[in-house]
């Protein structure tokens, strides 16, 4: 898909609405696995909870990706785009992501591996066989969106990944570039920064919803340090208050009488 297309088809639906109705937008197909139904929502409420980027933006998981009004979209497990608010739900035309709608692709989509099939960054022995012919490495590039994510939690294309848990690619001259070291990143608190959103990406063992401690992928600022998530955020303002008030009863000063 080039961007001459994406033009034409941004000037059509400025000339009359186009008729989406053959387009298949929700089909109530499952997340595949908790692992990352939990790594969406984690990278999706952090951004809403610290505000990390200027409003409007949109931030979602599992929402179809929709560049080509006569071709299947492209579901990025999620996406972030800035400068751009959701309308009435109620209007079909509202429920997805519509290029042409929008008028921009997304600056980030997040590929997060769950199996050996997701065509991630090569099209697997079934695809081929279904006769596809691009990854979803290539469609990103295609389409130009400027950042493509893949984080391979349960290590499973460690071929493609070589030996690595993150990699990061910026779309340069229509070609994916990595922005991840050749050695990728594989270890808790190794980051990469994302120039052109003012944020960067990170691995961050921790907890998240649950007692048990797992590798996470986590927004970062520029000198690693996580983006808080809304309980994180309010756990913070917590322990300041409670500091705050220690030192207040050093000095003599009962806090709840200030």
């Amino acid at each position: 898909m080039t961007q001459q297309f994406l033009e034409q088809e941004f000037e059509d639906a400025i000339v009359q609405e186009l008729d989406i109705s053959h387009l298949v937008i929700e089909d109530d197909t499952p997340v595949d696995n908790f692992q990352s139904a939990q790594q969406q929502r984690l990278l999706v409420e952090s951004l809403y909870s610290a505000k990390a980027v200027p409003l409007p933006f949109i931030a979602d998981a599992n929402v179809g990706l929709f560049y080509n009004l006569y071709g299947d979209p492209i579901v990025p497990d999620v996406f972030l785009s800035l400068g751009v608010q959701r309308k009435d739900f109620a209007e079909r035309r509202n429920r997805s992501y519509f290029v042409w709608e929008f008028g921009k692709v997304p600056e980030v989509c997040i590929e997060i591996v769950s199996n050996a099939e997701g065509d991630e960054l090569a099209l697997s022995r079934k695809s081929q066989q279904k006769g596809k012919e691009v990854c979803k490495k290539d469609i990103y590039a295609q389409i130009g969106v400027p950042y493509y994510v893949v984080f391979d939690p349960l290590q499973r294309i460690q071929t493609d990944m070589g030996g690595a848990l993150l990699r990061v690619w910026m779309l340069t001259a229509g070609r994916y570039e990595e922005l991840t070291p050749i050695e990728g990143i594989a270890e808790a608190g190794q980051s990469v920064w994302l120039e052109t959103i003012g944020l960067g990406l990170t691995l961050w063992q921790g907890y998240f919803e649950e007692e048990v401690s797992r590798l996470w992928l986590r927004w970062c600022d520029r000198s690693g340090r996580v983006i808080s998530t809304g309980a994180e955020g309010q756990e913070i303002e917590r322990q300041r208050a409670e500091r705050l008030a220690e030192r207040l009863r050093a000095m003599g000063v009962d806090p709840d009488e200030v």
